[in-house]
């Protein structure tokens, strides 16, 4: 009978040791930053005469985000796209320089991992503490450990969730609404489904989701080349000419290491217990390693203990393992930056030139004109008029270039919008009988200027539309 094939190798439990060190102390406070940031911004008040007081604010219904003194409308939607392209060349920039950062650093599942692993030490222990735990029977101690770090997952996990839908809802009207029963069905789901999703993938599957599902582990390897910085083993140093040894008679010191042909690696195992996927750094560049640097401040903390020079981890290039000097400016390196710059002033130009209204000319088309009773000619226009500020603004109408032409509004040549308001207007521009007479068919064009007069500093939006005339006059 043949031996059963096993395609999938079954899940080894991870227990990071936990690790002293400037790489640490880096992704704390990134941790502590990132963390300020999500959590406590939907409390921000940001003081808005028309909609709710909260800096930042996503509108669904109202069709506004609001980002502070920032109103972000429907048509804005093109600043989007602006930023995740700016987002996407940055990712590709800072890869090509320095590996995978942003997975060791600014992830969100790096972030929320790296706490979930925190409130795990603090309830259950240093790394020995935690395989006895897992590995003993299920006694008190195991219940209350294990129930003890789970509640206080799932109470992370659904601050998380809360907070995400709070960006979408008023958050103290959501807070008040969610704790009566009577918040939107949405936001219930919203709030469960992300504190589902954060206990699963922050408590549970952890490094599985950097290792299997995300996929920018899968195609870094394309962004990297041999002046990349990356984490690398200094193999030379680490090996020497007979290998890596522990610390022993004879091997103690690093004189002693050298006559008998040891390197410096004293096969403590620190670099490994510490690393949140679980990989020997030792073993090369691998699709797992998420750059996060724990290694190294381990590695760094045995070389201190035994004063021995720092560097045996080390962020480093290929070129420079071989004894080589790395060049960061490289035409890839050039081409990126020059795009990300680009792009990056094109958004905020755009941003910092918006106007603080629209204002679009439509004629309507049936009839195409009106011939009156006196000879005269008359088209009619649909104005769409848009206020983009969160406070009044006064507005004015007016048309040019079509002489002897009269504009007739029903008294909104004039009129005040209010904050965000939204208005058509039917606008009609009449044109005496002998000029009716010498007219050809769309052979005249009218301007309809449309000036703030108070509420907003800006230029004039003009919109030329043609004025149609029967041919020949008939």
């Amino acid at each position: 009978m043949s031996e059963e094939t096993v395609l999938y190798q079954k899940r080894i439990q991870i227990y990071p040791r936990s690790v002293k060190g400037r790489f640490r102390n880096l992704k704390t406070g990134i941790l502590v930053l990132a963390y300020a940031v999500y959590f406590f911004l939907p409390w921000l008040r940001w003081e808005r005469p028309n909609a709710p007081s909260q800096a930042v604010l996503y509108d669904l219904p109202g069709r506004h985000f609001y980002i502070f003194g920032l109103t972000v409308q429907v048509q804005d939607i093109f600043w989007l796209a602006g930023v995740l392209i700016i987002f996407a060349i940055l990712l590709f920039f800072v890869t090509g320089l320095a590996g995978r950062v942003w997975c060791g650093y600014f992830c969100f599942q790096t972030l929320w991992t790296d706490l979930y692993m925190m409130i795990e030490h603090w309830v259950q222990g240093e790394r020995p503490a935690r395989m006895r735990l897992d590995k003993g029977p299920w006694n008190r101690e195991k219940l209350i450990k294990r129930g003890g770090t789970y509640a206080l997952w799932l109470l992370v996990a659904l601050w998380t969730g809360f907070t995400f839908t709070a960006y979408w809802i008023d958050a103290p009207t959501l807070l008040v609404d969610m704790l009566l029963g009577r918040a939107p069905y949405a936001a219930y789901f919203t709030t469960l489904f992300l504190t589902a999703t954060t206990f699963v993938m922050a408590g549970l599957a952890r490094e599985q989701v950097c290792t299997y599902m995300c996929p920018y582990a899968r195609f870094q390897s394309a962004m990297f080349d041999h002046d990349t910085l990356i984490i690398s083993y200094d193999q030379k140093r680490g090996e020497g000419t007979n290998g890596r040894a522990k610390l022993g008679k004879g091997l103690k010191t690093h004189e002693e290491r050298q006559a008998q042909g040891a390197g410096d690696c004293v096969d403590c195992g620190y670099c490994v217990q510490v690393c949140p996927v679980g990989i020997d750094i030792r073993n090369g560049l691998q699709y797992q390693c998420i750059s996060c640097a724990l290694c190294i401040d381990a590695c760094d903390t045995i070389m201190d203990n035994l004063k021995w020079p720092r560097g045996l981890v080390s962020y480093t290039s290929e070129k420079a393992l071989q004894g080589q000097k790395s060049t960061l400016l490289k035409p890839k390196t050039i081409g990126y930056g020059v795009i990300l710059t680009a792009a990056t002033a094109v958004l905020a130009w755009s941003i910092a030139t918006r106007s603080p209204y629209t204002g679009t000319v439509e004629q309507i088309r049936q009839p195409l004109y009106t011939r009156l009773s006196d000879g005269g000619i008359r088209n009619t226009y649909e104005i769409k008029l848009n206020n983009k500020l969160t406070a009044p603004m006064v507005v004015s109408i007016r048309i040019e270039g079509l002489p002897g032409a009269t504009l007739d509004m029903d008294g909104m040549e004039q009129l005040e919008l209010a904050p965000q308001e939204r208005i058509k207007l039917l606008a009609r521009v009449q044109i005496p009988p002998v000029q009716a007479g010498q007219g050809s068919a769309e052979h005249d064009k009218v301007t309809f200027v449309i000036a703030p007069l108070e509420g907003a500093k800006s230029d004039p939006v003009r919109r030329q539309v043609p004025f149609y005339v029967p041919e020949g006059g008939q």
